[in-house]
């Protein structure tokens, strides 16, 4: 695979989803990624469920492109070989517990103190200090702490996304983190210590509704897949009981609305519907005048007409019909990667195209597979690296 970190090593002491996702966004783009496991299983992720042969979904998703050697950090010997790897990075990342980081010796401070070039990642759950620092953080536990539980769902009833959204956005900031961090090194010689919380990370994301909740006096009503703050913008059911999301953000989009696609110019000019604020306000009539309309149409001609008038909308699909997305086979984006057991998923290419580097799918790493061979690079020789397995160090 070539890309712009091509040459540069990643260690990473990671398990679950949010350090794996940022490492495994850096190995896209070149670097090459040693995950360390644990001797005894490996990373908890890989078996929560067996969507990809002898991997979770989880875990295809986040670890593909990667290299895995396992090590028992609580023996002398696993330790020695967890310096040499470390010796080798320009990168170390770390999602341990501040605690356990610094009891196992991979903690900022003590990797730099001897290696000020090297850049070193922890991300914990809610941060080093503070009531929270030795509390089990989760992606769901960090979405309700975050306040994104209950701005989620519809009425009385709250929702978890349906993605996990907490370790995704630690480990994008992570990702950028790193990046900025090499450029900072490039230019001065300088490592970094890179430290980040899935909390705050979460709740960088959250600002838009605090700032409004805070400005306001008021929480953003919850209101399912439709806006808190903008209509009509939300999912409609046709009539042939397929479902169209509109999102009409101004008044041209929704002045074409009403008379290029419901034949209904009078509704533009109702007192009710004539601002974003004034729709919000009669919700509940606006959506009875466009269900009323849309049950005698279909989902493709609502969205044809849609189109010809320039409304925003799409049609809302499940994740097999994502799949199944004409745009994503036209361009091209599905690749079958190999996993462990002999199954190939079909995952998706990075979403940034380059124009001067280029992408191709790296394997789902198994258990270990490629201990003897990072072993062999850092000067084992097949003696020391047997007695090293004899005592299960690695």
């Amino acid at each position: 695979m070539s890309g712009p970190l091509n040459g540069v090593v990643v260690v990473s002491l990671e398990q679950a989803v949010a350090v794996p996702y940022a490492s495994r966004l850096l190995a896209d783009l070149g670097a090459r990624v040693i995950k360390v496991e644990r001797v005894d299983g490996g990373d908890f992720a890989r078996h929560y469920d067996s969507a990809c042969g002898e991997v979770s979904s989880y875990f295809a998703w986040t670890n593909a492109g990667k290299e895995s050697i396992t090590i028992d950090f609580k023996q002398p010997e696993g330790r020695e070989v967890l310096a040499k790897l470390i010796e080798r990075a320009d990168v170390v990342l770390c999602n341990l517990s501040p605690a356990a980081a610094r009891r196992t010796g991979v903690d900022a401070e003590t990797l730099r103190a001897s290696r000020p070039d090297l850049i070193v990642g922890e991300l914990s759950g809610y941060g080093d200090g503070g009531p929270y620092s030795e509390r089990k953080a989760y992606d769901a536990l960090v979405q309700s702490e975050a306040g994104l539980i209950e701005l989620t769902g519809e009425g009385e009833v709250t929702a978890r996304t349906g993605i996990s959204v907490a370790d995704i956005s630690g480990g994008v900031h992570l990702h950028a983190a790193v990046l900025a961090a090499l450029y900072h090194r490039q230019r001065t010689g300088e490592g970094t210590a890179l430290r980040l919380s899935l909390l705050e990370s979460l709740a960088e994301w959250v600002q838009q509704p605090l700032l409004y909740a805070t400005g306001t006096g008021r929480i953003p009503p919850r209101s399912g897949a439709h806006h808190a703050s903008i209509a009509p913008y939300g999912p409609f059911r046709c009539g042939d009981g397929e479902t169209v999301h509109l999102a009409v953000q101004n008044e041209p989009q929704w002045t074409r609305l009403c008379g290029r696609v419901l034949d209904r110019p009078d509704l533009a000019i109702d007192p009710r519907f004539t601002t974003v604020a004034s729709r919000v306000e009669h919700r509940d009539e606006l959506h009875a005048e466009l269900h009323a309309i849309f049950a005698g149409m279909t989902a493709e001609g609502l969205l044809s007409a849609l189109d010809a008038a320039d409304v925003p909308a799409a049609r809302t699909r499940d994740v097999l019909g994502l799949a199944a997305h004409p745009q994503l086979a036209a361009r091209d984006r599905w690749h079958e990667v190999p996993a462990p057991g002999g199954a190939s998923p079909r995952m998706l290419r990075p979403p940034v195209d380059a124009t001067h580097w280029s992408w191709s799918p790296g394997a789902i790493p198994r258990l270990g597979q490629d201990t003897d061979a990072i072993l062999s690079w850092l000067g084992y020789d097949e003696g020391s690296a047997r007695k090293l397995r004899d005592k299960r160090a690695v």
